[in-house]
């Protein structure tokens, strides 16, 4: 059953398969990653991973029990309590309500085990698939805006306060109450951070989102 899980090292051949596996099905929504990005893979996993350490991000894979990399969920640009959210899913795990269950857990951490009040997420207007993942896992719409050149809306939610901090990310991920048809499919468009070759909301780049 797939599982969610903060992002290691060890995760890189995995990651890379994933990232090369579906670059062409990412593409036909968001910028390519392009060549420099594989180029540097490993050079880029240890940035990201160093900035997790540092508290400036939060970066996650979901892996099925094989370890392949089925999602990646970010957030990113960690700042005064608010991130950016961020994630994209393999093109054969589409449409099986994956998105809806990985973005509620990673909303769900964002609040125990990383103590954050708020996320925020972007989604083009075309991207149904995404703005109703965003909309099942508590983000409303705040405004609009334009994201890789096209009219897109902005998603934000305020996280729950709790008294204790849970156990970081390594837990089994229940299926979404219902599959929604194309969402998961569609690369997230959580945007809005930083443009770094693999940032990590779904806009930015990736080895997170």
């Amino acid at each position: 059953m797939p599982r969610i899980e903060r992002l290691r090292l060890d995760h890189a051949p995995a990651l890379l398969s994933f990232e090369r596996e579906n670059r062409a099905y990412f593409a036909a929504a968001i910028p390519d990653r392009g060549d420099g990005f594989f180029e540097r893979f490993d050079a880029l996993l240890r940035e990201r991973l160093a900035e997790q350490a540092a508290g400036q991000a939060h970066f996650h894979v979901v892996v099925d029990d094989t370890g392949a990399v089925l999602a990646r969920v970010n957030l990113v640009d960690v700042e005064r309590g608010s991130a950016v959210l961020g994630y994209r899913v393999a093109e054969r795990a589409a449409g099986q309500g994956l998105a809806t269950a990985a973005v509620r857990e990673v909303c769900a951490l964002a609040a125990s085990a990383y103590g954050l009040r708020s996320l925020r997420a972007a989604a083009t207007a075309d991207n149904a698939g995404s703005r109703t993942v965003l909309a099942r896992t508590g983000f409303v719409v705040t405004g609009e805006m334009e994201l890789n050149g096209r009219p897109a809306l902005t998603f934000e939610q305020e996280l729950p306060p709790v008294a204790s901090a849970a156990p970081a990310a390594g837990g089994v991920l229940a299926p979404a109450a219902e599959v929604i048809s194309g969402a998961g499919g569609v690369p997230g468009t959580a945007g809005g951070g930083s443009g770094s070759g693999q940032g990590s909301g779904s806009t930015a780049g990736l080895i997170g989102d």
